[in-house]
Parts: C-alpha cells; structure tokens; sequence
C-alpha cells in the first residue's frame, strides 16, 4: 500500500509519497507560496529534481497540483489515485481529545477546529489540508498524526501550571508538548539500536533544530516535556525565547511601547540563537563560523543553548530517577558536533564519556559515548514522515 503524507501550513505544504511495505520514499516534494504566486517542488525517488511556478490560490489547486505530478506520466510513481491507499495528515494540536492518532470522521475534525484557539496558525491550516483531500481523493481513508498525542501520557504534576486552577479547568491551560511524532519516533527507535528492555527504559530525546524540545521517556512513555502551551517554552530555539520570566514582558513593552501581538512577535520570531547573535542568524552553522571567527555574542549563543539543554537533561534525569540513554535528533542534533559535544561535557556526573570520532559524524545512526560510558548517548535521524505512514497503516 501507498501513503500520501501530508502536513499542510497556511502558506506551504510538504508531502511524501511512502510504500508502507518496503517504507522507500517514491516521491516527495514541497508546495509554497499558497496564496501569493505558487510554486510546486517534485522529485520522483532517483530522479532529478523539478521546480515549477504554478498558480496556486488556495490549497485546493496546491494539493491537486501534488496529485498531477505524482501521476504524470513521464515522472509520475503511480499510475492513478487508484494507488494511493490512504492520506497520513500531521495535526498539530490535539489538546486533550486526543492521545493516539485516529481515522478521520466529521466528529474528528470538529474536535480539531475545538483545537484551533491553541494553535491558531497550525490547525485551521491542517484543517484545509483533510478538508481538500476528501474532495479530490473521495473515499481514500485519511489518518491524522497529531504532535502533541505522544506527550498525552505526561502526570498532572509535569503539566499543570502554577496558575489559578480555574485557567485549566475553564480554557485547558496547560503543558501539551510538540514534536510528538519525533519524540515517539526516535525513543522507540533508540530502545531497539540500542539494546534496552522496552519495559524497563529511560531515555531522553533531545529534539533540536529550529524548534527544539527535549522529553522524558519511561518504559515508552512520554512523562515530561519542555514545550508548553504552545512551542515558544523550553530551551532557546532559532527565534523562538524558550523560557524567560513572565515579568520581561511588560518591562520590554513599556520601554519599547509595544502591545501584546507586538510583545509575542519579538519572543516568535526576534528571539533565541538569532537575538541573543544580535540578528546576525538563527542558523547554527552561520553563528558557528562567526564564533569562530571571534563573534562574541555568537559564542555566547551557542553558550546558552548548550547549557540550556544541559540543565533539562539533569532535570529530566531527576524526574525519572535515573537515565539510560540520551538521543539528539533533528537538524541541530544529527549535524552540529560541537552542540553534542558541548551538552556532554556537562553530564560528567552521570559517567557519560564521549567518543569524539565517533561524535565527528553528521546524520547518521550512531553510538557517540565510548564502551564504558554508564549511559549510552546516540544520534538517531528523526524520520516524522515515516512515523506518520506506520501510524497510518496501523489504522487502515
């Protein structure tokens, strides 16, 4: 069977064509610009890479578009829809209707809109995403994969806030977590590569890219996380604050008279590796360089990110009692060695020692602490399309 894996924004939607049997990629591609001009990005598995500007007013166009080149028939991988056998859809939030991935019904995406002040951005967008796929492809069972399922599992001492009780019980304010479909992913993973009882596990995953979170996992299941209501807690990200005194805010605001969107926008967009740089780039490898180069506020960046990530994982370890592997993934996580070698100098108290050959390959499965290292570190390649595809195939 053939799963179309879709994760649809309000500007741009990724896909990925996945065999579910032999789990190869035959296609995958990227359309952007929905609602401006339009542009569809298409590569069949060993083919050459085709970029095309094509109109795209609304998504409806975009995903019939992505239908077209699949089935092209020069660069096409499948003859007709026929083949497709079902859509996995990444939903970003779930709340607390959801704990697992499910089928897609009417009751199912009136639940996710119930969702949508919590992530006003991402779901509306997801929404548009079923809503278009039912229309072209009628009959075709759909799944949504939401990000924030996996962290469901997490106690209410890990997820309530120190704020009145009543913000919860009236309007679920609360930790949800995200990036769920990775942290699944990667700690399922990293019990099989690396040997553990899947019954008796601790494993921390440290999710780092442009957005970053980091969770806690027993026994397979997710008990803490640093993500929060929305992705903006946590450790410092691309332009993202993570955690800062509430208080800031207002202090921030009078003196540079700005209102709340206005507030939000700065710890969204203006924050993290690129603030702390003094906007020079919220991309790991520019501030790299220009630390090398003698950068101070872009070493200081680093700094802060490194011991960020660092101090939840001591947290993390308190709050399971122990630990027994510690997993990087994502873009940062599987590409920038001096992050991992930088967090692991600081985990000495637990004899983790690292291999610094093997801490010298980038994206690749990899033991990165040497033999006598009491707990094991590893990158592990984050694969989120793939995880949505076995999701997918588990319920059709």
């Amino acid at each position: 069977m053939n799963i179309l894996v879709i994760n649809c924004g309000s500007s741009s939607l990724k896909f990925q064509l996945i065999n579910a049997e032999s789990e190869e990629v035959l296609a995958k591609g990227l359309c952007e610009r929905i609602g401006i001009d339009g542009r569809l990005t298409y590569q069949p598995a060993g083919g050459e890479k085709e970029i095309s500007e094509k109109a795209m007013p609304t998504h409806t166009e975009a995903i019939q578009f992505v239908i077209d080149a699949l089935t092209n028939e020069k660069t096409g991988v499948v003859k007709s829809l026929s083949e497709i056998g079902a859509v996995g859809h990444r939903i970003v939030h779930g709340g607390e209707k959801f704990a697992s991935s499910v089928v897609i019904t009417e009751e199912v995406k009136k639940a996710v809109e119930e969702c949508n002040d919590l992530a006003p951005l991402h779901n509306p967008a997801n929404l548009i995403g079923i809503r278009v796929c039912s229309e072209l492809m009628p009959g075709v069972p759909q799944v949504a994969v939401f990000d924030t399922a996996f962290h469901q599992t997490m106690p209410a001492k890990a997820y309530l806030y120190g704020l009145p009780i009543e913000y919860y019980k009236n309007y679920k304010v609360r930790r949800y977590g995200f990036h769920g479909t990775s942290h699944s992913f990667v700690s399922k993973r990293a019990v099989e590569f690396l040997g553990l009882d899947k019954d008796n596990s601790k494993v921390i995953v440290c999710h780092l890219g442009n957005g970053s979170s980091i969770s806690a996992v027993v026994n397979g299941e997710c008990v803490d996380t640093t993500m929060g209501l929305t992705p903006l807690e946590g450790v410092v990200m691309g332009t993202r604050s993570g955690n800062i005194d509430p208080a800031i805010m207002e202090f921030i605001a009078k003196k540079e008279n700005l209102d709340i969107a206005g507030m939000m926008n700065v710890l969204n967009k203006k924050s993290g590796l690129l603030g702390l740089s003094g906007g020079l780039s919220s991309d790991f490898r520019d501030l790299n360089d220009a630390a090398q180069s003698g950068n101070e506020d872009a070493a200081n960046a680093i700094d802060v990110l490194c011991y960020g990530i660092a101090k939840f994982v001591g947290g993390y370890v308190a709050a399971m009692n122990g630990v027994d592997a510690i997993v990087f993934t994502a873009g940062i996580g599987e590409n920038a060695i001096p992050v991992r070698e930088k967090v692991v100098s600081y985990l000495g108290y637990l004899g983790v020692t690292l291999d610094k050959e093997a801490n010298g390959v980038r994206g690749e499965e990899i033991v990165i602490s040497t033999p006598d290292s009491k707990v094991k570190v590893a990158v592990i390649p984050t694969n989120e399309e793939l995880a949505i595809c076995r999701e997918t195939v588990a319920l059709v």
